[in-house]
């Protein structure tokens, strides 16, 4: 519920268990005064202090104790006496930047309304959530902005973004459009945010905050694999399960930051939204600018309680299509098996061993089109390769589709092989500058995405090759970061548009692709985990985690993946040993545990496998059948931390509390270990479970409070599963 007092002149927005206060101050300004635990302040102005502070100048000559350098604010710029960083900066037609957004007017109503050309949560019933929009306005220049709070009552999660009008007479440019910020009155927080590289993302970092500015950012054209569009701050003693902690999550598949700054007073100012380096945007009049959404969630259940608000909300309010609510299908993919050498009876060797062993999807990766030998050439051009392919995709599909397996196919859409027949046709095509050089990756170049008859062309090739057939699944990649971020279609005084107008495009394709073939399962993908993120997963409601696919780095992205992003949203696969990443060799069990714990396949050779092997494979394929549904929609619970120690373990647990399936992992062996035991969470105390493999009978309290013994697990690499069933 959202709830303003015309006494007070405060905005209350309330969640089942939250509250977030703001107050419209007499002068026009709104001030932040509190978000966290569910309060009911009679008058929440006295939370709102006025002290004199040095250098600090008065807004009012009537208050000299009112400075926007020291006020707590919801939205504030730069250059009227606040030195702090800004939520936006403008410059205006005489050049200068100094700008004033005062209160205007409000509305409160039911539902949510959709963001023009962007992804965003959504409701599927107007009760389902109450909206404010705040109008506020420059009134010298008539630039306006629309801040819009969406609350998610049962959810417990607010999202932000603003919207910026030109109601002015002159074109202005916009230079930095954070979707929000909030002032907290202290910085005694951690700041937490998941980074890393290819084949190493997300990993888990958390270090106090300090004076000055700390952020995490990217320049690269995508959200990237070096660091996510989410950062939480926490209270230096919160846990996985105690203690206040606030999430930040930007709904935006492009170049972001996220930043804290504490100040001199030790205050902490957070911001996110889209980078404003290399940014600007040129607003006519009469012309807006919609900004990404924020998705905001506290908890004083620590980050567990944190990470499970999100799971939830992005499951079933972020994620969409038929598959959102469907359990998963178990797939084989052809890439570490073949790579790009195989040929159609090769492929259909891999499914029929597939079909014995009952996996569900066949997905043909790279390598299927043009002249694709390897991956220097062919990108854009979407047509069979018939040395490979003699008798088409139809006549491929049709063979898997008659062994009793769904067929899915590998797609880079995004971007363009010099070596094509497309570069050939359109070289101006790419993203480039003039004169410049055309800096390849991977030996290939960016399609311009900001172009709209770019984007129409590429619809028009994905569908042309997927109504040819029936397919399925779609893995969907992008395999190279921005360079030469030109448009050969945008005047000069708009190139700093096209990276955000390049995201539009791509969001474009993805809506009408997706929306005209709600029948199949697209898993976004960027070398891995370069762009798993959000914005993404509205369109797409499953991400290739990580291309590094070694069990035991799993366990570290797979659990930092987990703090923002739920478990159905996670591709993991089991794949051959050595691991063609990081060499290692690990037991299939553990290969298959870790692949379990999220959308389970496999990406190996399956008839090179032993007999053994087989029938490993076969119990692993048949158990995941059994607990799918419990892993991609129960809760999620982590239970021991690889960033902290020598093993892993997670839990999920169903919302009836009736079945619960614990994952244990052992990294290296030790001498003389310990006798130890696993806590598990999220139990009913008073009912009783059965542990399913052996038949012994424990209490929820005693699982929880007691705790299950370990195993003693023999060798490096090892792991060890209990399922759960609540005794009537």
């Amino acid at each position: 519920m959202i709830y303003f007092d015309p006494l007070t002149k405060s905005f209350h927005l309330q969640t089942n268990k939250t509250s977030y206060i703001f107050q419209l101050l007499n002068q026009g300004y709104l001030a932040h005064l509190y978000w966290g635990r569910r309060i009911s302040p009679p008058d929440p102005s006295y939370l709102l202090r006025y002290v004199g502070r040095a250098f600090s100048p008065s807004t009012d000559p009537s208050d000299l104790n009112l400075s926007l350098d020291t006020l707590p604010q919801e939205y504030p710029g730069y250059g009227t006496s606040d030195f702090r960083q800004p939520a936006y900066q403008v410059q205006l037609h005489n050049g200068s930047t100094a700008i004033e957004f005062l209160y205007k007017s409000h509305r409160i109503f039911q539902g949510k309304p959709k963001l023009e050309g962007l992804p965003a949560t959504y409701v599927e019933n107007q009760d389902e959530a109450t909206t404010l929009e705040v109008h506020l306005q420059d009134s010298i220049s008539g630039l306006s902005v629309l801040l819009s709070y969406t609350v998610f009552e049962e959810l417990n999660a607010i999202t932000r973004s603003v919207r910026f009008i030109n109601e002015g007479k002159d074109p202005l440019r916009l230079l930095r459009v954070q979707s929000m910020n909030i002032d907290f009155h202290h910085a005694l927080f951690d700041i937490l945010h998941l980074s890393g590289a290819w084949a190493k993302e997300r990993w888990v970092y958390r270090q106090p905050l300090r004076p000055g500015i700390q952020s995490v950012e990217s320049r690269r054209g995508a959200s990237s694999h070096q660091h996510n569009p989410f950062i939480a701050l926490l209270d230096p003693n919160a846990t996985e399960d105690t203690g206040d902690v606030y999430g930040f999550s930007l709904v935006y598949s492009g170049n972001f930051l996220a930043s804290v700054e504490v100040d001199q007073y030790s205050t902490a100012r957070v911001s996110l939204g889209i980078n404003p380096f290399d940014f600007s945007w040129l607003l006519e009049p009469g012309e807006e600018f919609q900004t990404p959404e924020v998705v905001m969630v506290y908890s004083p259940e620590g980050l567990g309680g944190m990470s499970r608000i999100y799971h939830r909300l992005y499951r079933t309010r972020l994620c969409r299509g038929v598959y959102r609510d469907q359990v998963r299908p178990i797939l084989v993919n052809n890439w570490e098996a073949t790579y790009f050498h195989f040929n159609e009876d090769k492929l259909c060797q891999i499914a029929e061993q597939a079909k014995e062993l009952g996996i569900e999807l066949f997905v043909l990766d790279d390598g299927w089109f043009g002249q694709r030998d390897n991956d220097r050439t062919s990108l854009g051009d979407w047509i069979v390769d018939r040395k490979k392919l003699p008798n088409g995709l139809e006549s491929l599909v049709q063979r898997i589709n008659d062994m009793g397996l769904q067929f899915g196919l590998w797609f880079e859409p995004e971007m363009v092989s010099p070596e094509s027949e497309l570069y050939k046709n359109h070289p101006d095509w790419c993203l480039h500058v003039p004169d410049r050089r055309r800096t390849e990756s991977r030996w290939q170049l960016i399609l311009d995405f900001s172009r709209e008859e770019v984007c129409d062309a590429v619809i028009k090739m994905v569908s042309d090759v997927l109504t040819s057939a029936p397919i399925r699944y779609v893995k969907w990649d992008m395999n190279r970061h921005m360079t030469e971020i030109g448009s050969a279609a945008l005047p000069s005084e708009r190139q700093r548009e096209t990276a955000h107008r390049y995201m539009l495009g791509l969001y474009r394709v993805m809506e009408e692709i997706t929306s005209k073939f709600p029948h199949i399962l697209f898993e976004g993908c960027s070398g891995g985990g370069g762009r798993f993120d959000p914005g993404i997963l509205y369109y797409m409601s499953q991400i290739w985690t990580s291309d590094n696919s070694d069990a035991i780095e799993r366990l570290k992205i797979q659990y930092g993946t987990s703090i923002v992003y739920p478990i159905s949203t996670i591709g993991a696969h089991v794949t051959a040993v050595p691991n063609h990443q990081v060499h290692r060799v690990t037991s299939l069990k553990t290969r298959g545990d870790v692949a379990m714990s999220g959308n389970f396949g496999y990406e190996l050779d399956l008839t090179l496998l032993t007999a053994e092997e087989k029938d490993l494979v076969r119990q692993q394929v048949n158990q995941y059948k059994e607990i799918r549904n419990l892993v991609q929609k129960g809760e999620f619970y982590r239970l021991l931390n690889p960033f902290t120690g020598n093993e892993c373990a997670w839990m999920f647990v169903s919302d009836d509390q009736c079945e619960a399936l614990v994952f244990y992992f052992k990294v290296l062996a030790q001498p003389n270990e310990p006798l130890k035991r696993l806590y598990l969470k999220g139990l009913d105390p008073n009912a009783l479970y059965e542990w399913i493999e052996s038949g012994e009978i424990y209490g929820g309290d005693s699982l929880m409070y007691a705790g299950i013994n370990i195993p003693f697990l023999h060798g490096d690499f090892t792991s060890f599963v209990w399922r759960l069933k609540k005794r009537n």
